[in-house]
């Protein structure tokens, strides 16, 4: 790979590509933006690679209109005002050019003996490489969360200059105390959860709400910490759900409106049980979750015999234009890049640590997971947020 020879540049325009990968979050677009701005304020041609990943494993380097689909040439005029909406123009996908599924696999790429019944999985790095380098794409910014910025770090590996922005509203990238959709998703369910204390309140019911968090309880517990509800189940730790119903009867009638809520982890489980999980895997080993919260209902409405609202709020959590904080971030994040692109750094990742803006090696995000600390934030026997003493921790308690 030869994307990072600076010789044979010469005197021509160099080019950033940038990419969305994963889940959606508010804050892509304002960071986007800002990174178009000052590309072109530094003298770069702005390359958006459409859908993740999925764009530089569906362009197809022999095909004049391939690009029409999978590459968006950006400048200040296309990306005027898209920093007032969230979401990404740019489209997403949880595509893995490493791991392709031979269903998958577009037609072009497929030879005279390719049989799209055969198990086991395809890897194009090889493809992506070569598009890039036919792009005279100079330095590659991955937006996404751990799986999208998996991928990135095997690029830079392979010889990519790559750059990192870590966003997902699970706030579970290792290596950063922040990602980008994380605030605005806990606004977010933090609002929902005052209003379904209406019909929880007026109809004298436990409100159980279902809350994204695949292996990080981080939003669950933040969420209820910040609206004051009564038990927290967190992806990281297993729940007795009958001692959850004696809790949960507790607070009901210590409650002047004789209800009670809950919020629920995406990826929790009881004591024995497992995650709620169904249809394929994708790209990353990944099936999708999602239903705990309605076996914490029925389980629930077994045990204590009152009426249940159970509430989904999923994509809710992250739909809509980002908070504050959000976009605070999703700008500084994004100027940080641009100055490291300048400076001619690659193979880093920026990150909030401890309340300060920093950048670290992409790798780090291989090196660990990222979960709640249950010792220090977590109640064990009561299923609650155990926030005490917070002098001398970040923002984020983390």
């Amino acid at each position: 790979m030869i994307i990072r020879k600076e010789s044979a540049m010469g005197d021509r325009q160099k080019t950033v590509g940038v990419l969305t990968g994963g889940g959606d979050v508010p804050g892509l677009n304002p960071a986007l933006k800002t990174l178009v701005t000052r590309a072109a304020e530094n003298g770069y041609r702005v390359l958006g690679i459409r859908r993740g990943w999925g764009g530089l494993l569906t362009y197809n380097r022999d095909d004049p209109h391939s690009g029409e689909n999978t590459l968006m040439p950006l400048d200040r005029h296309s990306v005027r005002t898209v920093d007032r909406t969230g979401g990404t123009f740019l489209h997403t996908s949880r595509t893995n050019p490493g791991k392709v599924a031979p269903a998958d696999v577009p037609e072009f790429l497929r030879g005279p003996d390719f049989d799209p019944l055969a198990p086991g999985h395809h890897d194009f790095t090889q493809h992506v490489l070569a598009n890039l380098e036919h792009l005279g794409v100079d330095s590659l910014i991955a937006i996404g969360g751990d799986d999208t910025l998996s991928y990135a770090e095997r690029l830079f590996r392979e010889g990519v200059s790559v750059v990192a922005i870590p966003k997902t509203m699970d706030n579970d990238v290792f290596g950063t105390d922040y990602c980008i959709g994380f605030s605005t998703a806990v606004t977010r369910s933090v609002n929902f959860i005052h209003n379904l204390r209406t019909s929880a309140g007026s109809h004298e019911r436990i409100a159980v709400v279902e809350l994204f968090g695949r292996n990080s309880g981080e939003t669950s517990l933040i969420s209820a910490y910040l609206a004051g509800v009564d038990r927290a189940l967190i992806s990281e730790v297993p729940f007795d759900v009958e001692r959850l119903a004696l809790l949960l009867q507790e607070d009901k009638r210590s409650n002047r409106s004789n209800y009670a809520m809950v919020t629920v982890s995406e990826g929790a489980s009881m004591i024995g049980g497992q995650t709620v999980e169904y249809g394929q895997e994708d790209a990353y080993g990944h099936k999708k979750l999602g239903g705990i919260g309605v076996v914490v209902s029925e389980a629930v409405k077994g045990l204590t015999g009152s009426h249940i609202i159970y509430q989904q709020l999923s994509y809710l959590m992250r739909s809509g234009a980002p908070d504050s904080l959000d976009l605070m971030v999703a700008y500084n994040y994004a100027n940080m890049t641009m100055d490291l692109i300048s400076e001619g750094m690659s193979g880093r990742m920026v990150s909030l640590q401890g309340g300060t803006y920093r950048h670290i090696p992409i790798s780090t995000i291989m090196q660990g997971e990222k979960r709640v600390d249950v010792a220090e934030l977590y109640d064990l026997e009561e299923y609650r947020p155990k926030v005490r003493h917070v002098l001398g921790k970040p923002m984020f308690l983390y």
